[in-house]
């Protein structure tokens, strides 16, 4: 593995883009729908970390393919920063969507989910500073801790579709908050994506 100050813009690069990740994921669970017209500029708001996300993922791209020696293997490095945007794009597919289905109140198993996924966001942008600072070993904790908020998420769409059915009479509902829940659940499941991208990482480099 090639450390050096040469090469840091692309360490530099996939900490900001887990950064954004990270803020994106708190306006996420911070922000309060009270009103209908509140969905647009959630899922407004929303979109802009999306496109955010997208115009680190182009710069990398564009760096990548002008140098010739990275400091890790180059597929990592994409494959680490695309798995990051996955999750973003998780949040803002959702945001969308529950405009689409105009619901402004979360449910306390949506509120349990993004608990969850805030606390794994935070966890992979612990792990992206300490790739940059090139702190490898210390990674290792922050991704059982990704894999243990993935494992509780299972543990609540479980929960929430058996609730779901055995609740709801409305056919439409139960369509609409079925999808909700596996998408938040899937997102779980991009955050794990990510932390099996660090494990690799960390295993052809430590």
């Amino acid at each position: 593995m090639i450390f050096n100050s040469k090469h840091d813009k692309f360490l530099n690069l996939l900490k900001q883009i887990s950064t954004n990740l990270e803020e994106s994921t708190q306006f996420f669970v911070d922000f309060h729908i009270n009103q209908i017209e509140d969905l647009d500029k959630f899922s407004t708001v929303m979109k802009k970390y999306e496109n955010k996300g997208d115009s680190y993922i182009h710069e990398l791209i564009v760096k990548l393919n002008k140098t010739f020696i990275t400091p890790l293997e180059r597929e990592d490095i994409l494959a680490l920063a695309l798995k990051m945007d996955d999750v973003l794009d998780g949040y803002e597919e959702w945001a969308k969507r529950i405009v689409v289905y105009q619901i402004k109140e979360s449910d306390e198993y949506m509120k349990k989910f993004v608990d969850f996924l805030l606390q794994a966001t935070k966890e992979i942008a612990k792990s992206t500073d300490l790739l940059s600072r090139r702190k490898l070993f210390d990674i290792q904790k922050h991704i059982v801790r990704i894999n243990d908020f993935e494992s509780e998420c299972d543990s609540i769409l479980e929960e929430s579709l058996r609730h779901l059915f055995q609740t709801e009479k409305d056919p439409i509902k139960i369509i609409q908050y079925k999808e909700l829940y596996e998408m938040l659940e899937d997102i779980a499941d991009n955050c794990e994506d990510v932390a099996d991208t660090l494990e690799t990482i960390i295993m052809k480099n430590a």
